[in-house]
């Protein structure tokens, strides 16, 4: 039985599953945490991937691995490979007036040609731009800017500092895949190559000498000890290979963010910025749009009525789509799309019959699929289909977010089994680079709900937008 292992290095914790290469089948897994906090030493990071591994059995009868992870963490290193300052996760804003500089100085719509994206701070670019103005010391010393998946395929692979790895600080052995690499806003997602005046442009400096990890394609390796070590991706791009999701697919996931992403053959350039046409890990174009207020809205509506998930659920089936004109405006931590940092959550329409437990529950589901919705239909006015649209993320076993995503988006939902779906994406990429062909696992659906759409939860909440 040949093994393959994925593993999902996220901003919480890092995650590893073993697959069997034949069936897909789930052999053992393992975890372990990250510390809190938006800058973080990345030594925490191979501390966390060696203890998960260990907990998951470890290497010793696997063939390949792949390592998806958290996007656009910016990691720097020195000439002799060490990590000169920690790193600056995607979550750390303080990167958000570096972000307007930059898009000021390329203007938004060149930024989108170039790199398929507008700069925001949670982009590796803004970052460098950020040390650059903020520690221009260290911004001196940089050799080589790396992703944290990167960093850690290439310690994984035995390189790193001298006297702390196998192989030393070779930093032309640092790799990554397109879709990681197109988180950068350095990287031009449509063309596959790095944009060295952008690069430069963010740090101040000429960036020609500068290591950037090598672009490596859906099925390539790198030799790791005793092991093909595949490309890794992004969490997203991860998370669409664990569904098995193609063109005409749309993920929506609700977790602490909320995330559309579609898959498609064409590459989206929005200058508006709503949309980052990213890549994929698959060779083609993942579009997507990040929501700050997701999950994390019906935790706050449920204490605040002081029932359970459950309960919230019943309340919200309970009453009317539309809940009885009772319109939440979910921001209560600002918002990315729109771009409103500093924005506050409003309930509108409450009159005396209106304001009910069970319409403000309902209130709370249906505002936040209404903005997932719209980042939808951001994405579809590029001409991207949606043929059917995969409901994953914690809150979405919820039936009454099952039932609201079903009136709103347009499209039938289906609604996986509850699974690691960014480690299980990184076992199918390590497949495919030890067979040289993509896998096709099942992905077992916990409910598949047809398209029903109700125009007036969409439409109210339109109107207070």
């Amino acid at each position: 039985m040949a093994l393959v292992a994925g593993v999902d290095s996220s901003t919480q914790s890092c995650k590893v599953v073993v697959r069997d290469v034949a069936t897909g089948d789930v052999v053992r897994t393992g975890r372990a945490g990250h510390p809190d906090g938006t800058e973080v030493d990345p030594a925490h990071w191979w501390t966390a991937l060696r203890a998960a591994l260990a907990d998951a059995g470890g290497l010793d009868d696997v063939a390949a691995v792949s390592i998806a992870g958290q996007q656009h963490g910016m990691v720097v290193l020195d000439a002799a490979g060490e990590v000169i300052r920690p790193a600056l996760l995607w979550n750390d804003t303080r990167s958000a007036s570096a972000a307007a500089d930059l898009a000021r100085e390329v203007g938004a719509a060149a930024f989108a040609e170039r790199a398929g994206l507008v700069p925001v701070a949670s982009f590796t670019a803004t970052k460098l731009r950020w040390l650059a103005d903020h520690e221009p010391e260290n911004a001196g010393r940089v050799a080589a800017v790396a992703l944290p998946h990167d960093w850690l395929t290439w310690r994984l692979r035995g390189y790193g500092p001298a006297g702390a790895s196998r192989l030393g600080p070779v930093l032309d052995e640092l790799v990554t895949d397109r879709s990681d690499a197109s988180g950068t806003a350095y990287f031009d997602p449509a063309g596959g190559s790095y944009d060295r005046e952008l690069l430069s442009l963010a740090l101040r400096r000429d960036g020609a000498d500068i290591v950037l990890p090598r672009v490596l394609g859906p099925s390539e390796h790198v030799d790791g000890p005793g092991f093909v070590v595949a490309a890794g991706a992004g969490d997203n791009a991860g998370a669409a290979l664990g569904l098995d999701a193609r063109a005409g697919d749309v993920g929506v996931s609700i977790g602490t963010s909320g995330t559309v992403f579609a898959v498609t053959d064409v590459a989206v350039r929005d200058a508006t910025g709503t949309v980052a046409g990213f890549a994929d890990a698959a060779g083609g174009f993942l579009p997507i749009v990040t929501t700050l207020n997701a999950a994390r809205v019906l935790d706050a509506t449920a204490a605040l009525l002081g029932v359970d998930h459950a309960e919230l659920a019943r309340l919200a089936l309970a009453a009317e789509p539309g809940a009885g004109g009772l319109v939440l405006q979910p921001w209560f931590e600002g918002e990315r799309t729109p771009n409103l940092p500093d924005a506050t959550a409003t309930l509108f329409g409450m009159t005396l019959a209106a304001t009910t437990r069970e319409n403000l529950a309902r209130a709370a589901v249906e505002g936040v699929l209404c903005g997932l919705a719209e980042g939808l239909d951001a994405i579809r006015a590029h001409g991207v289909e949606a043929r059917r649209v995969l409901l994953v993320g914690g809150a979405v076993q919820s039936p009454a977010v099952q039932a609201v995503a079903a009136q709103v988006l347009d499209a039938p939902v289906v609604v996986p089994e509850p699974g690691e779906y960014v480690a299980l994406g990184a076992a199918v990429q390590a497949a495919w680079a030890l067979t040289g062909e993509r896998p096709s696992w099942p992905v077992r659906l916990s409910a598949e709900l047809a398209a029903d759409p109700r125009p007036l939860v969409r439409a109210q909440y339109a109107a207070r937008r």
